[in-house]
């Protein structure tokens, strides 16, 4: 059973505030009718923020003194979210920015065409778990990069540099690659919207598994808890359990927690009923 202040990281994908209704398609074809996955209609950004704000106020509770938020927008409410969340946990609790570049097309003809959402990381506690040199985190040096430096190869055929520091030389391999940046294109979310996918639910809005194996892998351990507060689909309850970490996700949409729970092979849990008085 998970404790009040255990979670290492909280992935958190709400609504846009895009306005609307989101309905889900049966498993990989037409969309369903009936019950809306989610509605995304709030009368404007305040009443959004003031939907935000007490469950940001009850995750910041639940985090370990290294668990971080990863909150997950675009351009429609991004900024008045970070606004709401640097009052929440204060500004010095803003480690960074992800840009992901989800792979769509340039669609406005009006004006500038936003391809990108973005992920705010928070750490409230002041600490976040960050594995900077897991391979999930790196990426291939250019080629021209690789031809101009990396000239050196060792005995296995390794291709590498070297560097003297302090009088001691050190070498480094171009095969290891270098730290990934804060400009993540390479995680399409075709891979979980596309009919021929094996990810692909139904789900609206679902995300790929390779962004959340990468966020996972960043800042959580194997033995962490790892919280979806609108859990959605349950591409990050799916990837956790692959991963091994435990993992926690909450929905309030019947159609979500059935795609979810179809997923992952797991019964729902049933609410628990006011004791009358």
């Amino acid at each position: 059973m998970i404790g009040k202040a255990e979670v290492d990281l909280v992935y958190w994908d709400p609504p846009f505030a895009a306005g609307g209704t989101r309905g889900a398609r049966a498993g990989k074809g037409e969309r369903l009718n009936g019950e809306a996955a989610y509605h995304d209609a709030w009368g404007g950004i305040d009443a959004w923020l003031e939907m935000m704000r007490p469950r940001a106020e009850l995750v910041g509770q639940m985090l370990s003194p290294q668990g971080s938020i990863w909150l997950h927008l675009d351009h429609r409410a991004v900024h008045e979210a970070k606004w709401l969340f640097d009052e929440l946990f204060g500004r010095k609790a803003f480690k960074g920015e992800i840009i992901w570049v989800p792979g769509n097309g340039a669609r406005n003809t009006k004006g500038p065409s936003v391809t990108h959402q973005t992920i705010l990381v928070y750490a409230p506690r002041g600490q976040m778990i960050w594995n900077v040199d897991h391979p999930a985190l790196r990426e291939p040096f250019a080629e021209t990069s690789q031809r101009m430096h990396f000239r050196k190869v060792d005995e296995a055929g390794r291709r590498y540099r070297e560097r003297v520091i302090g009088g001691k030389a050190y070498r480094y391999y171009a095969d290891i690659g270098r730290r990934l940046g804060s400009v993540w294109t390479d995680c399409p979310a075709m891979n979980a919207n596309t009919p021929l996918t094996r990810e692909t639910t139904g789900y609206p809005t679902q995300k790929p598994e390779s962004l959340l194996e990468r966020i996972i892998h960043a800042s959580s351990l194997p033995d962490s808890w790892v919280l979806d507060p609108m859990s959605g689909s349950g591409t990050t309850l799916a990837v956790a359990k692959r991963l091994e970490r435990r993992w926690l996700g909450v929905d309030r949409s019947p159609v979500a927690l059935r795609i979810a729970s179809e997923r992952l092979g797991v019964s729902l849990a049933k609410p628990a009923r006011r004791s009358k008085s």
